[in-house]
């Protein structure tokens, strides 16, 4: 077998490839072999005749196809060993020759990782974060403790407020009318959840208990049955429940039983603990974000489309993935969102970009750094993957290949070049 390689524009390289005549009639034998029981012949046993008599009878390439199906893949993989190249896509392959007797040679249009050129990455200027811990957020939060506490209870004795549950029927009528989907009984609804259509909720305020009352709206323009758009409309109402929550003192007691503190003001020190610890997360996640996109913006490099298609089919696949855990086939996401595969790539596009930019800009300032990863650090690493998948280490090292392994060593590298550069970054 010979390789040719030819480098294209846009970091684009086409292999020509040329498997001699030998191995290619050995792929005829084997696609023969492969299809032989299938193939009708009058004269002989169904699988029994002669491959040299069923291309007789049909023509030589009956089996060209199957035999280039066949030997492809083989030759493909040592080819693009042998070339040198750092492909990353999928090949673009192209039969050139193919006849019984002559070599077969058939080409891999492929794209080939980017060169990069860095522009400074030290010394990158970002927006320093703001990680103070205001007192209204430390009240949002016990507000968030204490609804979560708080308690439901029936009212008998008022009418309704905003912010009370209500158990209602209804049904609503257009010049007189009623109309479909217009109807409800034993609805629950929360007044001021603006889950109606404006006005609804607010005009229930003040209702009283199995008293009917009606509710004069006008259906926004927007609304999405065509024949109800900027109708007005009369619902006949009748509240048949009304619940309140009944929320818990802030003061000690609540401190103790929503958390491990004596008193609230302990328990609000941890609040803010806890609030700042996020903060200063977040900021580090954000500094880390921005720092990488000025590596980007000062870089240079020309990515290949092949390239953002192979990780665009690679956040498809982890889209399709996220979708079927939660129920769901992508073709009844597709109908649910009046989407398409298309129109989601589209989508996902930009995403995929800043993916490989950020990787190849990464990888490079790793390079550049000379950043290694020891053996101590990749054991390490390993140790907490273990932990994770509630594994021995030593199973788990015999399952990783060779390729895992190395990913691995190259995602640390990347992760280094994250802190490299951002420790280096100055902030205003």
């Amino acid at each position: 077998m010979s390789t040719q390689v030819e480098k294209l524009e846009h970091n684009m390289a086409k292999l020509t490839i040329e498997v001699p005549a030998e191995e290619f009639e050995k792929g005829l034998q084997a696609a023969y072999e492969k299809n032989k029981k299938t193939i009708t012949l009058p004269g002989f046993r169904k699988g029994k005749a002669p491959r040299v008599m069923i291309e007789k009878m049909y023509g030589a390439g009956i089996f060209y196809e199957d035999a280039a199906n066949i030997l492809i893949p083989e030759a493909y993989s040592k080819a693009a060993d042998e070339s040198g190249l750092d492909i990353v896509s999928q090949p673009d392959i192209d039969v050139t020759q193919i006849e019984k007797g002559q070599p077969f040679i058939f080409t891999a249009e492929v794209a080939v990782k980017p060169e990069v050129t860095l522009g400074d990455y030290k010394g990158i200027e970002v927006e320093k974060a703001d990680v103070s811990v205001s007192d209204e957020e430390i009240e949002a939060e016990l507000k968030k403790e204490q609804e979560k506490n708080s308690r439901t209870i029936d009212v008998d004795d008022r009418a309704v407020e905003n912010g009370d549950n209500v158990t209602l029927d209804f049904e609503g009528f257009v010049d007189g009318v009623a109309f479909e989907g217009g109807k409800g009984t034993d609805y629950a609804l929360t007044i001021g959840s603006n889950s109606f259509i404006p006005g609804f909720e607010d005009q229930l305020v003040g209702a009283k208990i199995d008293e009917e009352m009606d509710v004069n709206v006008t259906f926004p323009e927007e609304y999405q049955a065509e024949e109800l758009k900027g109708k007005p409309a009369v619902f006949k109402c009748t509240v048949h429940k009304i619940e309140t929550k009944e929320l818990p003192e802030l003061d000690d007691d609540f401190a103790q039983d929503v958390s491990e503190f004596d008193t609230l003001a302990e328990y609000k020190e941890d609040i803010k603990k806890n609030l700042t610890e996020k903060k200063e997360a977040e900021a580090k996640t954000a500094k880390e974000n921005a720092v990488v996109d000025k590596l980007i913006e000062g870089a240079t490099m020309d990515i290949p489309q092949p390239m953002i298609d192979s990780q665009l089919n690679q956040m498809m696949n982890d889209f399709a993935g996220r979708m079927q855990s939660q129920g769901l086939s992508m073709e009844q996401y597709m109908q649910f969102t009046g989407s398409t595969p298309e129109a989601l790539k589209e989508q996902m596009q930009p995403q995929a970009l800043k993916r490989i930019q950020s990787r190849l800009v990464l990888e490079k300032v790793a390079e550049v750094e000379d950043v290694q990863v020891s053996e101590d650090k990749i054991k390490e690493e390993i140790a907490k993957m273990a932990k994770m998948y509630n594994m021995e280490e030593d199973k788990l090292m015999e399952l990783m290949g060779d390729y895992e392994k190395d990913q691995m060593k190259k995602d640390m590298a990347v992760q280094e070049a994250v802190t490299l550069v951002t420790d280096a970054a100055v902030e205003k």
